[in-house]
């Protein structure tokens, strides 16, 4: 069976064209599709919505009626068409790449930054003030604590990877000496 998120990919992508083009906003889409697969992210709407006495449009409207507030109509017929080719289980993965796309489109990745202490906001915006101009990207910084790293931080943008903990250059110091 295909991975869901290369299933997702194409309804990502035709949602994001259409989401181009609109005058709301890719902003507000995102937040349209995010609150869409947070709804299919709770157990008991997974369940219900695989539930073989509920029939397409039924489906739809317990599903539909779960979202506070409700999406606009593009996005209704959207669910609507998900429900019917049973691929509402690719809301997350249709989120997440949705984000992707519109981050792309406006020049800004992610970076998972890790920590071994807490940082203050004014530390994270020094960070993201060198780091910056090495990705060519503006960047969101998402900020976690681990101690395991015992000092620094490492920086995930994409599938780069800067590593300047503690942690890292103890192993790169076993490495050479292990040769």
């Amino acid at each position: 069976m295909a991975e869901l998120s290369t299933v997702a990919r194409p309804y990502a992508e035709a949602i994001f064209a259409v989401a181009r083009d609109d005058k709301a906003g890719l902003a507000s889409w995102a937040d349209q599709i995010q609150r869409l697969a947070e709804v299919f992210d709770v157990d008991a709407v997974r369940v219900a919505m695989s539930d073989p006495r509920l029939d397409d449009q039924q489906r739809t409207s317990v599903f539909l009626g779960l979202v506070q507030p409700p999406v606009d109509k593009t996005l209704t017929t959207f669910v609507e068409l998900l429900v019917a080719n049973e691929r509402l289980i690719l809301l997350p993965q249709i989120a997440e790449q949705f984000q992707a796309l519109r981050d792309a489109a406006e020049g800004v990745a992610q970076a998972n930054i890790t920590s071994a202490f807490p940082m203050s906001d004014e530390q994270v915006t020094q960070l993201l003030q060198l780091l910056e101009p090495k990705f060519g990207l503006k960047l969101k910084p998402h900020v976690q604590i681990d101690a395991a790293l015992i000092g620094g931080v490492r920086v995930q943008v994409g599938d780069q990877v800067l590593d300047t903990s503690v942690q890292a250059q103890l192993l790169r110091m076993r490495d050479t000496l292990a040769v």
